[in-house]
């Protein structure tokens, strides 16, 4: 938006960009990973999983409605037709943001570690690599190119899982998928953005949102000094991630964000030989894999339990005990630095992007797992609604009709 002209104000409640969800988060920009969490076979696996407490995907039960209604939706998006909708919705945007992030990689040689080898799913269990089929199908026909392949291709491509070959029921690869440092693109394009011009309110904390005649009048806030301070625009961006929802109820803007609490690992590498180079998604452990130089992120599982952030011993452990399973030797599990992170998750793992009820409220918010993913595609989609101008992308925005997909618009 700043490259167009307007003046463009960035409030962070954190002393820097990046410090919560993309701090430590998987590094992988994935449109390969765009089969959603609600899918036919969801509800069985829930079950099972059901307080087992390293789960991948733990629906830890709480007196708490938004939960309730956030898992009742859940269930509703697990249906066929529902999937699919979804898996196109996430393949377009995940397309054109992976391009976008190029493009600002190009103009700005902003560096994060990127490697662009692509992204290799590979399946232990025979059931969930003919789960993956059909989904990859989708993926390829909307311009994804997920390509199913063999064990022994898959050990080709990343010869570091030559140790669990013999596992391996199969494989999907996407060429085009990238991998970095998330937390590196986050700090370095904001110091891109303010050597520009855009200004950053960091340690500012958002406290509420002022209306005037059915719009937004400001913002108020308690600035970096503790002083409270209400910011007046003309438009306003939503992108507070899991604390979405809590702003906008009052005026009416329903968001149905919950939040998932992902972990991750990082290890320094030891020997080379045996760590991954090939940014890898353990389908069955909902884990993903990225090679940051000379560090491991291994990131993954999801609790939905509120807004805690407290580390959980046995969800941490459980991340590291699979690492040295499939990749022994490679690291100390011991000098592991575990992270945890609230990611924003609708029920059907679409984002809300576009306009809101509320004339001068856009939103951007809700990108669950996929947020680096989607993010750049995301900004560039909003800026032209903001400008007033009609998205390249196909998408189901809010706010607004798209060319093929069906709008879903807050209430």
């Amino acid at each position: 938006m700043h490259q167009e002209g307007y003046d463009v104000t960035v409030v962070d409640r954190q002393p820097a960009a990046g410090m919560e969800t993309s701090f430590a988060n998987g590094g992988q920009v994935s449109v390969s990973h765009a089969e959603p969490w609600a899918n036919p076979g969801a509800p069985k696996k829930l079950l099972k999983w059901l307080m087992k407490e390293d789960a991948p995907l733990l629906f830890r039960l709480r007196a708490d409605a938004r939960q309730w209604r956030w898992g009742m939706q859940f269930l509703r998006e697990c249906t066929p037709a529902r999937t699919r909708h979804n898996i196109i919705q996430m393949v377009n945007l995940g397309t054109y943001s992976r391009a976008m992030l190029q493009q600002v990689r190009a103009e700005t040689g902003i560096e994060y570690n990127c490697l662009t080898k692509g992204i290799l799913h590979f399946y232990t269990s025979q059931q969930e690599f003919d789960d993956a089929i059909e989904p990859a199908a989708i993926m390829r026909e909307f311009g994804c190119d997920r390509e199913v392949i063999s064990a022994e291709q898959a050990v080709a491509l990343e010869p570091a899982l030559a140790h669990v070959k013999s596992r391996i029921a199969g494989a999907t690869y996407t060429a085009s998928d990238e991998s970095g440092d998330a937390h590196q693109f986050t700090q370095g394009l904001a110091s891109h953005a303010a050597s520009k011009g855009v200004q950053f309110k960091f340690d500012t904390t958002i406290l509420g949102l002022d209306t005037e005649g059915g719009q937004i009048s400001g913002v108020r806030v308690r600035n970096a000094q503790g002083q409270l301070e209400v910011l007046k625009a003309d438009r306003y961006v939503l992108s507070l991630g899991s604390y979405s929802p809590m702003l906008v109820k009052e005026l009416g803007v329903d968001l149905l964000i919950y939040p998932a609490k992902g972990y991750s690992a990082t290890l320094d590498i030891q020997d080379a030989a045996k760590a991954p180079s090939v940014s890898l998604t353990d389908d069955e452990y909902k884990l993903v894999f990225s090679r940051l130089g000379n560090r491991l992120r291994i990131a993954g599982t999801a609790e939905l339990n509120g807004y805690s952030t407290s580390l959980n011993e046995v969800r941490c452990k459980a991340i590291t005990r699979r690492v040295m399973e499939l990749f022994p030797g490679m690291a100390d599990p011991e000098t592991a630095q575990y992270w945890t992170g609230l990611r924003p998750a609708t029920p059907s793992n679409v984002p809300y992007i576009g306009p809101s009820k509320i004339s001068n409220l856009f939103l951007n918010t809700g990108h669950g797992t996929l947020g680096w993913t989607h993010s750049c595609g995301s900004a560039r989609a909003l800026a032209d609604i903001v400008a007033g101008r009609t998205p390249e992308l196909d998408f189901a925005f809010t706010g607004i009709s798209s060319r093929k997909s069906a709008t879903l618009t807050p209430a």
